[in-house]
């Protein structure tokens, strides 16, 4: 294995965590992003704190309008499981990422404009990292035993 492959098998693994530790964290409330009492498992939704939050700018009636929906936290939770899953265990890559890519689309647009730079944020950063992993699994360069 060279150095190229282990930068892609580490930039894969940081992506999977990125999105299972979201997972985690909304469904058991581990404190950081989501407190214990906010959790999935004990009533808590998902996505209305950052729903209610966290959006402004032009959509911002749209993406209010489904804070706390039923469907909507089923959606945005399978979504992270499913992209952390697909990143960590290198299985449909090319699917987790482009529901990842769709997933920080949207959640860029909810947050349009961002607060620290006109354009540019961390979803923005994610699109182009899950784009990479996107080509490189479309063209199997992502499976380390050919190498």
């Amino acid at each position: 294995m060279n150095i190229e492959h282990i930068a892609f098998l580490k930039l894969r693994f940081v992506m999977a965590f990125i999105f299972l530790w979201a997972f985690l964290d909304k469904t058991f409330g581990l404190g950081f992003a989501t407190t214990k009492e906010m959790s999935w498992i004990n009533g808590g939704s998902p996505t209305f704190g950052f729903l209610t939050h966290a959006t402004k700018g032009p959509f911002i009636l749209f993406y209010k309008s489904m804070a706390g929906v039923a469907l909507v936290d089923w959606l945005f939770m399978l979504g992270l499981l499913f992209i952390g899953l697909t990143l960590l265990l290198n299985r449909y890559v090319l699917y987790g990422s482009i529901a990842g890519i769709i997933m920080m689309l949207l959640m860029w647009l909810a947050v349009f404009p961002p607060a620290n730079n006109p354009i540019i944020d961390e979803h923005v950063v994610y699109i182009l990292v899950l784009t990479i992993l996107a080509i490189k699994s479309k063209k199997g360069e992502l499976d380390f035993k050919k190498a």
